[in-house]
């Protein structure tokens, strides 16, 4: 079955000017998918950082989606190298490993099994800094994966988990749009000195090749990214999402004469304001859209910062356009999604409000 939107047409041309500014800072690039660019980082990483270690359920053999395929051997089996089938002892080992000071990269084999660890992840890891007075962290742990609907995964293989965690402070979570964005937040988690949360849109590893750089870089961190400006109605949205609503865009421009500004969240916690609401004072109006279920989604979180700090600039009240309060389905995934059909109804909506 086809994907819903054109990942390839959307990657290839994204960021134009941003890639020709980090080619030419950075130096030689390679043609690589978001797979093979999380690859890069993680290599970048063990070669410059000698305590560096990465674990998790079959990533000595490369992983499932195989973003490790290959570091066993240029690096070693004490370096690289295969756990038990318990995400509780992941989590808990890589938190000791960070305490210890060294650099730990641990790998739930798909988000929606990141549940088991989710008591060492938010009672742990995120408090350790805290429970210390500062004397003791585990800010070099760095937890990837894989994350999001990919068309057959039913369940338990497609869910988007990212607001659960984003209830939790003292840890940040990241979601990339495609394989420049994926090395350059992923090294940035890695360096960062707080416990980091990496979900990489699973539906986008093979999706669409970029130039990424061969060499490490960094994007910031809790800096959403202007896609492309608007005047009309503001769209955000992160991972495979931002996808869609650069494609309803398009469409809102051709079918409505609708103005869109297009947003990139890129980290959800702690998530940009700033930008959000700087558009949605220029625009009036804000949809926000994301695989997960509607009800307690991050979109909610949005929403209510928007409305607090943007109401006598709001033109008609914010949509949300996301997944229903379901279990995410299998043969009803096309109904389930939140599509460029549905945005587009949104828009409608708000225009004529």
């Amino acid at each position: 079955r086809p994907l819903r939107v054109n990942l390839h047409s959307v990657l290839v041309v994204d960021m134009f000017f941003f890639l020709a500014f980090i080619c030419e800072c950075l130096g030689p690039t390679q043609k690589m998918n978001l797979f093979q660019s999380v690859t890069s980082a993680l290599d970048n990483t063990l070669a410059s950082d000698p305590t560096a270690v990465i674990f998790g359920e079959d990533v000595a053999f490369g992983g499932v989606f195989r973003c490790t395929v290959g570091l066993r051997d240029k690096y070693g089996k004490d370096r690289v190298f295969n756990t038990p089938l318990c995400e509780q002892g992941i989590v808990g080992f890589g938190i000791g490993v960070a305490v210890a000071g060294a650099t730990a990269i641990a790998e739930i084999q798909f988000a929606d099994y990141i549940y088991p660890a989710f008591d060492q992840i938010v009672n742990e890891a995120a408090k350790y800094r805290y429970r210390s007075g500062n004397l003791f962290d585990c800010g070099n742990l760095t937890i990837r994966a894989p994350w999001g609907c990919v068309g057959h995964g039913s369940l338990y293989h497609s869910q988007s988990p990212e607001a659960f965690f984003a209830h939790c402070p003292g840890i940040k979570v990241v979601i990339p749009r495609g394989p420049v964005q994926a090395k350059g937040l992923l090294l940035s988690c890695i360096s960062d000195k707080n416990p980091c949360i990496f979900f990489e849109p699973k539906i986008l590893y093979r999706a669409a090749v970029e130039q990424v750089p061969v060499e490490p870089y960094t994007i910031p961190l809790s800096q959403a990214e202007v896609l492309q400006e608007g005047s009309d109605v503001t769209l955000v949205a992160w991972g495979t999402q931002i996808h869609v609503m650069r494609e309803v865009a398009n469409m809102a421009q051709e079918k409505l004469g609708v103005s869109c500004e297009v947003i990139d969240l890129q980290t959800i916690l702690p998530w940009d304001t700033e930008t959000v609401c700087k558009s949605v004072v220029k625009t009036g109006r804000l949809l926000i859209s994301h695989e997960a279920p509607i009800t307690g989604g991050f979109a909610a979180e949005i929403s209510s910062t928007v409305q607090e700090e943007c109401f006598l600039n709001l033109e008609a009240p914010i949509s949300r356009v996301c997944g229903y309060d379901t279990p995410f389905p299998h043969i009803f995934e096309p109904f389930y999604i939140p599509d460029k059909w549905k945005c587009l109804e949104a828009i409608k909506r708000m225009i004529n409000y």
